[in-house]
């Protein structure tokens, strides 16, 4: 047990001002690493909540929790997108070491090496320029999860076998099928391209609900927001499609699947997250993350 003395009251003072006191006294604990709940309760306070509208006075209780050493989301996000980056050209340029010979790329390969560098790119981009984080860091530990996913199956797992002989100009898989078709790609292309698009255009409109260094939340409106809650995973899903479509390649379709599940359940939580917050005010007839169904 910690006894804290704040100078303000407790009618005043907020989490916030808990974590700055505790931090001040243990500097490793910093506030970012801190966790305060209520006693017997699992949910954690917001750190705007006034300790007395949390039922706490001047001899009240909190429990706090390290978390743990802290890194900030934006080095988080560039770290992962990074992986991509580095992988696909390496793979890509250099097919000796990879496949121990020379590989005469198509335009299929050269398409989907184009689509993936330009995707990481943008959002490399966003993460520097457009996106606004409601937290500012997460569990170091994490990083290491987080980058598996886009290091190995975005990467590696997904360069591979695109940019190896089985896609080739020269292969029989790719040579007088549909996939070396030039009006075929242009069109699967021109899907992706849309995708990312409006995927960018609801980022900027995610961000512009958020005044800098706030964490204000509100009811997005615009583009993509009609129907779902989410347009931003419904997009970026659809870009990976196209991803996996022009290619036919069981590792994208994989990537594909992985990574939909995986934001259809961040959508499903932020949907609820929305609800609950607006209630009434949230518009009704929206889904998730796909219109009409989820």
């Amino acid at each position: 047990p910690v006894s804290l003395k704040l100078d303000k009251s407790a009618d005043v003072a907020t989490v916030a001002d808990v974590k700055v006191a505790l931090a001040a006294n243990f500097p490793r604990l910093y506030v970012e690493r801190q966790r305060l709940s209520l006693k017997g309760e699992a949910s954690a306070l917001d750190d705007d909540t006034i300790l007395a509208t949390a039922g706490l006075r001047e001899d009240g209780e909190l429990v706090i929790k390290d978390l743990g050493s802290q890194v900030g989301w934006r080095t988080v996000f560039l770290t992962e997108y990074a992986g991509p980056l580095i992988i696909h050209p390496i793979v890509f340029h250099l097919p000796n070491l990879f496949y121990g010979g020379s590989v005469q790329h198509s335009q299929l390969q050269k398409y989907v090496y184009a689509m993936v560098i330009v995707h990481f790119v943008k959002r490399e981009l966003e993460s520097l320029f457009v996106h606004r984080f409601s937290h500012a860091t997460m569990p170091l530990r994490n990083i290491f999860t987080n980058s598996f996913h886009y290091h190995i199956l975005s990467g590696l797992f997904l360069a591979y076998p695109i940019y190896g002989p089985t896609y080739a100009a020269n292969s029989p898989h790719i040579r007088g099928t549909v996939r070396s078709n030039p009006q075929y790609l242009w069109i699967c292309a021109g899907v992706w391209l849309f995708a990312e698009l409006s995927n960018l255009s609801t980022h900027v409109t995610l961000r512009n609900l958020r005044p800098p260094g706030s964490k204000k939340r509100a009811i997005p409106y615009g583009y993509g927001f009609g129907l779902i809650s989410c347009p931003n995973y419904f997009f970026e899903s659809v870009a990976w499609a196209a991803v996996a479509y022009i290619s036919g390649s069981w590792a994208a379709w994989l990537f594909w699947a992985v990574s939909t599940s995986i934001m259809m359940s961040w959508a499903a939580k932020k949907h609820r997250i929305y609800k609950k917050e607006f209630g009434s005010e949230y518009p009704r007839q929206r889904r998730a993350m796909i219109p009409f169904l989820f």
